[in-house]
């Protein structure tokens, strides 16, 4: 008799485990327990070795490696579509940032060009200003000298240089005539060469102009 275990017996006889596990309930086959092991008691004379056909497990092997092999190309396809989507990507983000690259080149533009506009907006003004400044000075200057000279007149001996308005008061004229006077002198007002005006007054030389036809 032959020991061997219930594996070996497997190997042995060409068949799964559990068919020995069963061939020994069945009592075809005989066991002994030795270390808590059990050992299947085997005779070469009596027992024939069967070749092992393919069993299920085989099969499985086989479906299994098909299925491997299904998924692995399935994968590669994926993967080529992934790097393939990757580099669409790469392009759609490159054209992106050149697009904005671009639009914020045309605002800076934009904005560069209405800043000169407005650079030269201003320094018009400026200069318009200035100008204003310049012939308002000259303006006042000019009433002022103008305003001196009358006062130098009118301080003088004769005293014949006087506004409308003093020479009306000194009259002792009434109201309505007064109106009157006023009227006629302002119609006169830079037509005739016997009226001066300086700043909204009205100045009157007796010296050497007579006014009984205004008065």
């Amino acid at each position: 008799m032959k020991k061997v275990t219930v594996a070996e017996a497997a190997e042995y006889f060409g068949v799964s485990k559990e068919a020995i596990h069963n061939r020994v309930r069945r009592g075809s086959l005989e066991v002994v327990v030795e270390n808590g092991i059990k050992m299947v008691l085997l005779n070469p004379d009596k027992v024939v070795k069967q070749t092992r056909k393919p069993t299920q497990v085989t099969a499985a092997v086989q479906n299994d490696e098909r299925y491997y092999k299904l998924l692995q190309e399935q994968n590669e396809k994926l993967q080529w579509k992934i790097e393939k989507l990757e580099g669409e990507t790469r392009i759609l983000r490159d054209q992106k940032e050149l697009m904005l690259i671009n639009e914020r080149k045309k605002i800076e533009a934009i904005y560069q060009e209405k800043d000169e506009q407005l650079k030269s907006i201003l320094s018009s003004l400026s200069s318009q200003f200035m100008l204003l400044q310049d012939k308002r000075a000259a303006i006042v200057d000019e009433s002022e000298t103008v305003e001196v000279e009358i006062q130098e007149l009118s301080n003088s001996k004769n005293k014949s240089i006087i506004s409308l308005k003093k020479y009306l008061k000194s009259k002792n004229y009434s109201e309505k005539k007064s109106k009157r006077v006023k009227k006629e002198f302002s119609k006169r007002v830079k037509k005739d060469e016997r009226i001066t005006e300086i700043d909204g007054k009205i100045y009157l030389d007796f010296s050497k102009y007579n006014y009984l036809d205004l008065l």
